[in-house]
C-alpha cells in the first residue's frame, strides 16, 4: 500500500510539474494569437497562396458576467447586491471582431512556420528544431485534421 501510495504521489508530482510549462507556453500561445491577428491590420478578405483570411464584425447582446463573485457579494451585502445583480442582468450590445483563417486547399505549414513561432515563443533555433518532431506528432495525435476554418477575437467594445 505505501509503494502504491508512493508511486500515485510522484506520479501526480509529475503531472503537476510538466502542466506549469506547458499552461504558461499555453497561455503565451493564447495571448499571442489575437496580438498578431490584430497587428495584421487586415480590413476584409485576403486570399494568399498558402494562406487565407477575413475580417468580420458581429453586434451581439451579452450580459455582463462574473457571477460568482457576484454571488458571494449578494450574500454579503443584500441590499447592494440586489442593485449590482440589476446592473449585471442589463443587456448590452457588443460588436466583436473576428480574424477567420486557415490553410488553401492542400497546402500546408512547414517545419519552419512552427519552429519560428517556437524561436518567437523564447525557444533556441537548435531547441525550436529538437521539439518540432514531438510537437507535431502530439498535435496529430490530439487533434482533428487542422483543415478546418479557425478564428480569432481582435476586438470587442460596447455600443
Amino acid at each position: 500500500m505505501d509503494e502504491k501510495m508512493e508511486r500515485g504521489i510522484v506520479e501526480l508530482i509529475a503531472w503537476d510539474r510538466i502542466d506549469i510549462p506547458i499552461s504558461s507556453l499555453s497561455g503565451k500561445l493564447k495571448r499571442g494569437k489575437p496580438k498578431i491577428g490584430k497587428d495584421l491590420g487586415l480590413e476584409g478578405k485576403y486570399n494568399g497562396e498558402r494562406a487565407y483570411a477575413r475580417v468580420e464584425t458581429s453586434n451581439e447582446q451579452k450580459a455582463r458576467g462574473m457571477a460568482e463573485g457576484i454571488e458571494k457579494f449578494c450574500d454579503k451585502f443584500p441590499t447592494e447586491g440586489k442593485i449590482l445583480s440589476g446592473y449585471i442582468a442589463e443587456q448590452r450590445k457588443v460588436s466583436e471582431t473576428h480574424l477567420y483563417f486557415g490553410m488553401n486547399e492542400g497546402k500546408r505549414l512547414t517545419e519552419d512556420d512552427y519552429s519560428g513561432v517556437l524561436v518567437k515563443m523564447g525557444f533556441s533555433e537548435g531547441m525550436a528544431r529538437n521539439m518540432y518532431p514531438a510537437l507535431i506528432e502530439a498535435s496529430r495525435k490530439i487533434s482533428k485534421a487542422r483543415d478546418e476554418e479557425r478564428s480569432v477575437m481582435i476586438g470587442s467594445k460596447y455600443v
